[in-house]
């Protein structure tokens, strides 16, 4: 059995470069020893909010590569995180810059570098859109998880089984998030409800999307390798820790407005969900632990409520990730418990 620093040694190294690069950052832009060491606090508390934030993203994606090929597992590990990274925390805010403001992206990558606050200024604005996108999104997913007929484990009894009774209801999920995102659109002014509704009816179709190319991919790649879970799953697990990234990413500008820094202390934190995620895979920690799955959908369920929330009012970083680690934390004591009654 691999130890736990076995499964955090390259996070561990990268946290090791991550903030000497925020120390060296800090250096250049301030070129005091306070400057920098400033930037280096800021990069470790950027990494601990993005840990925080995705103890759920990394219980979900293990769920989904224990049914993935070990050649998909290996591809989302090493590439897919490269792209979570990169493509998330660096390539995603300056294309709200370049959509936003309608400059070039190397126009937008020098106004990230040169003049932070205008940058973070239009993020700002661009956040409820992307609250709605994200909301629609993670809730189509909590409901899905718990809207299912084959589902065979409940956790709160009481709420599981009769949500998994109304799964013979065809379109129930959908038509649960499109009551969500009416209530919300009638409370927002009314120069706002376009942006939100296009935006929440673009995740719900995104959603529905990646389920279908998924279904359509992974029975073709089965067809012909007797396998499930490849490029659909992959897919479906990009755009899931997409929709997870929106309220780390936006949340981050509230420490900072320097895009650089949010990259490297989110990236020190994604690397831990990484290896967070290949301890439960090859632990088999859910298997374990009956009921840690349902407090991840339950945290990504209240998460996606407080990102329509936020359409409406400031919800700080910390509440969400206290949420979330609540239900989590306690998914895992429930799952202890259950064990000892079954050993005694």
């Amino acid at each position: 059995m691999s130890t736990a620093f076995h499964y955090f040694r390259w996070a561990f190294l990268v946290t090791a470069v991550g903030l000497g690069l925020a120390f060296w950052l800090g250096w250049g832009y301030d070129h005091r020893l306070a400057g920098a060491v400033s930037f280096l606090l800021i990069g470790a508390v950027l990494a601990v909010l993005e840990i925080s934030l995705s103890f759920d993203n990394a219980i979900v994606n293990a769920n989904k590569l224990k049914e993935m090929t070990p050649v998909w597992q290996h591809r989302f590990l090493t590439w897919g995180i490269l792209i979570a990274v990169f493509g998330m925390r660096i390539v995603f805010p300056l294309l709200i810059v370049v959509v936003a403001a309608g400059i070039g992206p190397i126009a937008a990558l020098r106004l990230a570098a040169f003049r932070p606050e205008e940058y973070a200024e239009i993020i700002a604005e661009a956040h409820l859109p992307i609250a709605a996108f994200g909301g629609t999104f993670l809730m189509m997913v909590a409901l899905r998880y718990f809207i299912d007929e084959g589902k065979e484990v409940d956790w709160i009894r009481a709420l599981e089984c009769r949500l998994r009774r109304c799964a013979s209801v065809r379109g129930l999920e959908i038509a649960f998030v499109l009551a969500v995102v009416m209530v919300f659109a009638t409370a927002l002014p009314d120069r706002e409800v376009a942006r939100f509704l296009f935006a929440a009816v673009g995740g719900l179709l995104t959603f529905l999307g990646v389920e279908v190319l998924g279904h359509v991919l992974d029975q073709r790649e089965a067809a012909q390798t007797a396998a499930r879970g490849g490029l659909g799953a992959f897919l479906y697990l990009e755009v899931l820790d997409a929709s997870f990234s929106f309220d780390g990413v936006i949340g981050a500008f509230a420490l900072t407005h320097n895009l650089f820094l949010i990259a490297i202390g989110l990236g020190i934190g994604a690397m831990y969900v990484r290896s967070m995620t290949i301890m439960l895979v090859e632990r088999r920690t859910l298997s374990e632990f009956r009921y840690l799955e349902h407090g991840a959908f339950y945290s990504i369920l209240v998460l996606s409520v407080i990102m329509f929330a936020q359409t409406l009012w400031h919800i700080p970083e910390l509440v969400t990730g206290v949420l979330g680690s609540a239900f989590i934390g306690l998914a895992l004591v429930s799952s202890i418990l259950y064990n000892r009654r079954q050993d005694a």
